[in-house]
């Protein structure tokens, strides 16, 4: 069960703070009752919630991409600015999708979208610390003691991270290209832990969620998941095997 602002943040409806408005207007529905109290619990998995009549549960067919990022595209559904944003990148997909995290604007790589709010809700807890990789071409050449102190946790204005894995893979002229995979989904993370050890991210690129690779998907290009890359998906957030 989760909280009704707190599930539609989390499926791209708007902020936390705006979906708390949303309700206390009247404008959500759970199964076809309004409901304006803040708080009120859901299920993602068997629930219908409506936004404004938009429907958000058991009754859309489940759709599960993975799309290849460009830089200069934001993750979020709407922008006060106007920027491309990733769902202008998908043609024919008649389902409201909504992504599984987010990469900021400067940053491309692998990135789910899904109108699964149970499994959205499961790969972005950190309890299941599903690992998401990146690569990143950092100014300057850490040494050995400063990228161990990446597998320690380092300390950022909100706290100590989690454990994360790094290995450096290639020294690019005065520069350094680092391979680090953390179990967390702070804003940005890495940008923030590299810039704490004293080298700054000049190009990041994530490349794999979990199991789920690019594999040479070209930028801008996305594919819809196989069943059982669906599958092997939800046992790892622990939502069940089968697809929906």
């Amino acid at each position: 069960m989760e909280r009704l602002q707190k599930y539609l943040a989390h499926t791209g409806v708007a902020s936390r703070r705006k979906c708390e408005e949303l309700i206390l207007a009247g404008r959500v529905k759970i199964n076809g009752t309004v409901v304006k109290e803040l708080g009120t619990k859901v299920n993602p998995g068997s629930d219908i919630i409506e936004v404004d009549g938009k429907v958000f549960g058991e009754k859309e067919e489940k759709v599960y991409i993975l799309l290849h990022k460009p830089k200069g595209y934001v993750t979020t559904l709407r922008d006060p600015q106007g920027r491309p944003k990733v769902v202008d990148l998908l043609k024919n997909v008649n389902e409201r999708v909504y992504p599984v995290g987010r990469l900021d604007f400067e940053t491309e790589g692998l990135l789910l979208l899904t109108n699964d709010g149970e499994l959205t809700y499961a790969l972005t807890h950190p309890k299941h610390e599903i690992g998401k990789t990146y690569v990143a071409l950092v100014k300057g050449i850490p040494d050995r003691d400063k990228l161990k102190r990446f597998g320690k946790g380092l300390r950022l204005a909100d706290g100590i991270t989690a454990p994360a894995k790094v290995k450096l893979l290639k020294n690019m002229g005065s520069n350094a290209r680092l391979e680090i995979t953390i179990y967390e989904g702070r804003n940005r993370q890495i940008r923030r832990m590299c810039e704490t050890i004293g080298h700054p991210v000049l190009e990041l690129k994530r490349v794999a969620i979990g199991f789920l690779e690019l594999r040479g998907l070209e930028e801008g290009k996305y594919r819809f998941l196989k069943k059982d890359e669906v599958q092997k998906l939800k046992r790892i957030a622990g939502t069940g095997a089968s697809q929906k």
